[in-house]
């Protein structure tokens, strides 16, 4: 899958687009609207990018998560290299401790990514002060055509790249979940 990126400062024009696309075939999970003025696009019922994702948050974590990792794996290596866990006490203290290293590297990866812009929205950070929206659709091969059909009907549409997709499997899950969810009574 691939995403592209448009920029637009109608939301009443994502509107029609975003309900276009998805009588095209596309899924909700596939789009969203991101922008400053989230009341706005709430009010206009558009599929708004989750707050939490708007930050490095899961990327910054996954990083501190893999530093933790790294300090976690030092540790036990020390305490075998330096013949520690030989010791009345055996592996717990080790083992207490880089679990705790890896726990607090995770926690402070997360911290550091609250704090951030998502990596891949750093480029739009000037357009979205500038009161613009960024209206992006993950789209496999056989959607593609669709994508540019619905797109070529909205000349006011700026289109501004593309970039890294959500996994098929997870716009899929996404998908089932909200049947499910519409499924119950």
């Amino acid at each position: 899958m691939l995403r592209h990126y448009y920029i637009s400062s109608d939301l009443n024009d994502l509107q029609a687009i975003e309900q276009e696309l998805e009588q095209s075939g596309l899924s909700t999970p596939q789009i969203h609207v991101l922008s400053e003025n989230d009341a706005a696009v709430e009010k206009h019922h558009l599929h708004a990018i989750e707050a939490v994702l708007k930050q490095d948050v899961v990327r910054s974590t996954q990083l501190g998560a893999v530093a933790g990792l790294i300090g976690a794996a030092f540790i036990l290596g020390l305490t075998y290299a330096m013949q520690w866990h030989t010791s009345i006490v055996g592996w717990l203290p080790s083992g207490f401790l880089a679990v705790v290293v890896l726990g607090f590297c995770t926690w402070e990866g997360g911290l550091v990514g609250i704090q951030i812009p998502n990596y891949q929205f750093k480029r739009f950070q000037a357009l979205l002060k500038q009161g613009k929206h960024v209206f992006f659709v993950d789209v496999g091969s056989h959607q593609v055509n669709a994508l540019k059909e619905v797109v070529e009907r909205h000349p006011s549409l700026i289109f501004a790249g593309t970039g890294d997709a959500t996994p098929s499997w997870v716009i899929k899950g996404q998908d089932k979940y909200s049947q499910a969810m519409k499924a119950l009574p």
